[in-house]
C-alpha cells in the first residue's frame, strides 16, 4: 500500500514537472517568435521607414517624367570620311519617338498607381503584424505562426517590389529609332531609352513675399537643379472680370531660382505657378506648384478700411 502511494506521488510530481516544463517551453517559444515580429516591425516596417516611403511617393506623384536617350550624341562619318558629333534627335525617327513617349507616359502612370497600392499593402501589413504581437493568448498566437511567417515573407516581397519600382527603368521598343540608312552605317547603334523622374519644383514659402508693388519669389527642387535648367513662372491677378486685371497676367522665363515681379497693383492678390520649361522629352507632368501672395495696400486704402 505504501509502495502504491509512493508511486502515485512520484507520478503526480512527474506530471506537475512535465506540465511546468511544457508551459515554460510554450512561453519561451512565444517570446522568441514575438521578438522576431517586433524586430521586423522596428526595421523594414518601422513607422519612421514607412513615413519616409510615404513622403517619397508623394514627391514622385508631383514629379516630372522624361524619356532619357543614351547616348545623346553619335560620332558619324560624312561623305569625305570626316567624323563629326551629331545630336541623336537629328538622326532619330521622330514618329517612332512619339510612340515611345506615349508608352513612357503610360508606364509612369502605372508605376505611380503601383507604388501607391504597394505602400498601402505595407501599411496594412504592419497593422496586422502589430495585432499579432498584442495577442495575449500564447496558444492562439503559436497556432497562427505559419500564417504569420507567410505574411512576413509576402510583405518582404512587397517591399522589394516597392523599392525596385523607384529604380530608373529602361524602356524597350519593338523597332529601332535610328536606322542604318539614316546614319550611313552597317551597324545600328545601341540607343537606350529610360524613364527618368525629376523631383518637383516648389516655392519656398518662407523666402517668397510681396510688398506694395512687387512680389519676390524663390523656389527649389528636392535634388539640386542642373545648371542649364529653365523655369516658367505664370502669374495672374485673382480679381477676375475687371478692367484692372487686364495686363496683370503672363509668363516669365527664368534661368535662376529667384524672380521679382514689378508693377503689381497694391492691395491685390496674385497667383503664381512654377514649372520647368517644357522640353521635347517630357512625357508626364501631373502637377505644378502654386502660391498666392497679396501686395500691401496703400496707406489711404488702409485708413478707409
Amino acid at each position: 500500500m505504501n509502495m502504491d502511494r509512493n508511486e502515485f506521488e512520484n507520478n503526480l510530481e512527474s506530471a506537475v514537472c512535465s506540465t511546468e516544463d511544457r508551459d515554460n517551453h510554450i512561453r519561451k517559444r512565444y517570446s522568441e517568435r514575438r521578438s522576431l515580429i517586433l524586430q521586423y516591425l522596428q526595421s523594414d516596417l518601422s513607422i519612421h521607414r514607412l513615413k519616409e516611403h510615404q513622403e517619397k511617393v508623394e514627391l514622385l506623384k508631383k514629379s516630372c517624367y522624361y524619356v532619357e536617350v543614351l547616348p545623346s550624341f553619335l560620332i558619324l562619318r560624312d561623305e569625305n570620311s570626316s567624323t563629326h558629333r551629331t545630336n541623336i534627335f537629328q538622326v532619330m525617327d521622330l514618329w517612332k519617338f512619339q510612340r515611345v513617349k506615349k508608352l513612357a507616359r503610360s508606364q509612369a502612370e502605372i508605376q505611380l498607381q503601383l507604388l501607391t497600392h504597394l505602400l498601402e499593402q505595407l501599411q496594412q501589413g504592419r497593422e496586422e503584424l502589430v495585432s499579432y504581437t498584442e495577442i495575449c493568448d500564447m496558444v492562439t498566437f503559436l497556432s497562427k505562426w505559419d500564417s504569420i511567417t507567410q505574411r512576413m515573407s509576402d510583405l518582404s516581397e512587397t517591399m522589394n517590389s516597392f523599392l525596385s519600382l523607384q529604380v530608373k527603368k529602361r524602356l524597350y521598343t519593338k523597332h529601332h529609332l535610328v536606322s542604318c540608312a539614316d546614319i550611313r552605317s552597317n551597324v545600328i547603334p545601341d540607343v537606350r531609352l529610360f524613364l527618368r523622374a525629376k523631383m518637383p519644383v516648389m516655392f519656398d514659402h518662407k523666402e517668397s513675399f510681396a510688398d506694395k508693388n512687387s512680389a519676390h519669389l524663390k523656389w527649389a527642387t528636392e535634388n539640386q537643379a542642373s545648371p542649364d535648367e529653365q523655369y516658367e513662372v505664370h502669374f495672374k491677378l485673382l480679381r477676375h472680370g475687371t478692367q484692372a486685371a487686364f495686363g496683370h497676367c503672363g509668363v516669365v522665363i527664368c534661368t535662376t531660382t529667384t524672380c521679382v515681379f514689378h508693377g503689381l497693383l497694391p492691395g491685390q492678390s496674385y497667383e503664381f505657378m512654377i514649372r520647368r520649361v517644357e522640353t521635347y522629352t517630357l512625357v508626364y507632368e501631373p502637377w505644378q506648384d502654386t502660391i498666392t501672395l497679396t501686395t500691401e495696400a496703400n496707406e489711404a486704402e488702409e485708413e478707409n478700411t
